[in-house]
């Protein structure tokens, strides 16, 4: 005895109901990229550039540093020159110079 199989295509209200979800799912994400579009080019309009430096995690373990702005008051050192404000100069305690921050 041979079998048939007979296609049976869905009925209308199933397939209707798999149009409205695929329709919603579109706006879903229509609404989700709009939303990231319109929030970069929001904040992207207030974004500044940054005057960014790569500095040593090193301390060079300096026992004083004097800078332009304080005369030749002896001041407590950073760790490096790269932290330091621009041309403060870091010590060693017998007095010779370490570095300059540029």
């Amino acid at each position: 005895m041979r079998h048939r199989i007979i296609y049976s295509p869905s009925s209308p209200s199933t397939s209707m109901y798999a149009t409205k979800k695929m329709a919603f799912n579109n706006a879903r994400v229509i609404l989700l990229v709009l939303l990231v579009v319109y929030g970069a080019s929001f904040l992207g309009g207030e974004m500044k550039g940054v005057d960014a430096k790569i500095c040593p995690q090193i301390c060079y373990g300096a026992s004083y540093m004097t800078c332009p702005s304080s005369g030749d008051r002896r001041l407590s050192p950073k760790c490096n020159c790269c932290v330091a404000s621009t041309g403060c100069t870091l010590y060693n305690g017998d007095g010779t110079t370490i570095c300059t921050a540029p």
